[in-house]
This record gives C-alpha cells, structure tokens and sequence, in this order.
C-alpha cells in the first residue's frame, strides 16, 4: 500500500465518482435543453469496488459520490455500504441536487455516507423551476432538513452565481448562515460542455462575489474549510454559526494544490477536468484485469495528470458535458 504522487509531486488521494450520466433535473446550463443525450448507469457495483480497491492501494482515501444526479442510481446506499468496507477510505461524501435526498438520508448514514453537498443555485420556487427547467425546489428544501436531521455535516449548499440569472440572491444564501451550521460555497460558472460557449456571459469572479458581501457585512474572519481538503477559500461572518466559501476556478488558479482524480460514468478515469484525455476501464475490466494491472491503470492516471490549464484562462471543455464527467 502506497501513496502515489504524480509528475508534479502533488499527492492524489481524492476520487470523484460518477454513478449515473442520469439526472432527474435538466438545468439549462448543464444539459442541452430537449436535446436527447447518451445516459449511462456507470460500472457496476462489483466493478466500481474493484477499481476503488485499485485506487486504494495506491493513495485513494476520500471518495465523493456524484452524477449526473447519484441518488437516481437504485444501488446508491449499496454503494456506499461497500465503500464503507474498505479499510483505506475514511471519507465518503456525495453531490446531490437535494430533490431525492429525503426519503434516502437515514439510509445512507447508515451505510456509511459522513457527509453531503447539494447543488442548489436559487431559492425562489419560480426561479428554481426556470433554471432547473422541471424542478420542485420543495423536494430540495426537504432534502437538506434531512440531511442536516441525519447529521451529514457539514452540509454545504453549492451555488453556481450567474449574472443576471441569480446573482441577486447572493446575500440570501448569506443569511442562511447566520443561525445554521450550513456552509455555502459561491462558485464560477465554467465552461464545459453546453455552457463551453457561453459561460463567459454569466461569469462572476469570485472576487467581485466577495467584494460585494464585504461592503454589507465588513471584514470577514478567515476560517478552515469545513470537511475536506477541496479548492474553497472560506470566510464567516462574525456570531454567524455556518460560514460561506467561494471556488474559483476561472479567477482563483488552484491546480498547483489538485489532489483528484475523476471515474466517469462512462468507465474512464479522468486525470484533469479540463484536459481531454481519459484512460478506458471497461475493456480491462471486460477481459479480466488481474487487482495489480487494474491499479496500475490508477497508477497511470496519476502520471498522466497534467500540471494545470493556463493561468490566463480555462480553455471551453467540450468533448462531455459536466454530467459525463461528473459534477
């Protein structure tokens, strides 16, 4: 058992996996609207556990659970029953839109599940629906009552800030901070798939975001991301309990710090989000990859992680859209 660290001797120990390419909302800037697009369940679950034992024996410790959305998926508390199992993993988490999560919560504590993210962009029920093009924002509303219920902390709320689609509701979110321990991260729009063209309409840099709740509520502290050891900067404002966070991928270039890989829906292991460049599992896994071949491709994964996209910029990423690779 080893830690493996790639060209650039950052240490990959986290693994986004995507369970399903399927999604029970279809928000506009993620999916092409009506367009009918391939949907994929991802590996099986006895072939999804061989491959993050593989990872496992070579530095994988955290392991987040996304989608599409992972709780359409019917296998989901299975999964996370299984991944509980391995000795090496000490962090499980999942990315939700929230809307199924309810009536899942307890059972996914119970397999093993420590913490939650929910994808959430508004809180206006006519503007949720908008942006969603399908959606209750009731369903998500329950969702997080459940997960803060089941103590899935922290439970961070994920909001993508668009300018002129939400970009008004940013002190909203602040505000939910103020008397629950929620942990809101403002997050820039990216150019990836269906948004690849057009991202840069709605873009807010994180710093303007900032600015803004600076100039309504002063100074904010400095505080220690809450759970894990992902991209977000974060900030509290002084006697609120929750604390807000802000990732920055376009204005705030954190690559010199990834420590990720990704395993697509599709079967493939994603060294960088923005590079186009993926290694195929399901054909080993098809043939019968011995444990050691297998974790050598997880090996090769990791050396074939580049050192980052340019500082200027983010290059569109169109060869999949977001819910392919995983949110």
């Amino acid at each position: 058992m080893r830690i493996v660290r790639d060209n650039f001797e950052r240490r990959i120990t986290y693994l986004r996996v995507s369970l399903t390419e399927r999604c029970n909302l279809n928000c506009f800037y993620c999916r092409p609207g009506e367009q009918k697009t391939p949907t994929v369940d991802g590996l099986p679950l006895e072939s999804l556990m061989r491959v993050i034992r593989a990872g496992a024996r070579v530095g994988i410790r955290k392991i987040r659970l996304t989608g599409g959305e992972p709780l359409v998926r019917p296998d989901v508390i299975p999964v996370v029953a299984a991944l509980n199992e391995i000795p090496q993993i000490d962090d499980i988490a999942l990315t939700t839109n929230g809307s199924l999560l309810a009536p899942r919560a307890q059972g996914l504590r119970a397999a093993g599940l420590k913490r939650v993210n929910i994808s959430l962009d508004t809180l206006r029920p006519d503007r949720f629906r908008s942006i969603t093009r399908n959606g209750e924002l009731s369903a998500v509303m329950n969702g997080l009552e459940a997960a803060l219920a089941q103590d899935l902390h922290p439970v961070k709320l994920n909001m993508v800030v668009m300018r002129g689609i939400n970009d008004d509701e940013i002190d909203d979110f602040v505000r939910l901070t103020e008397d629950r321990p929620l942990h809101i991260r403002f997050i820039e729009l990216m150019p990836i798939g269906v948004s690849s063209h057009w991202a840069s309409e709605y873009y807010v840099p994180a710093d303007e975001i900032r600015r803004n709740i600076d100039q309504r509520y002063g100074p904010l502290q400095t505080v220690r991301p809450a759970g894990g050891d992902g991209p977000a900067r974060c900030w509290k404002i002084p006697g609120f309990i929750g604390s807000i966070g802000f990732i920055a991928p376009l204005s705030g270039y954190f690559c010199p710090s990834c420590n990720r890989l990704r395993l697509t829906a599709a079967g493939t292991l994603r060294p960088c989000l923005y590079k186009e460049d993926e290694i195929d599992l399901v054909e080993p896994l098809a043939r019968g990859v011995n444990d050691d071949e297998l974790a050598g491709l997880v090996v090769q994964a990791i050396l074939r992680k580049p050192q980052g996209h340019p500082e200027n910029g983010i290059l569109p990423v169109c060869d999949r859209l977001m819910s392919q690779i995983g949110g």
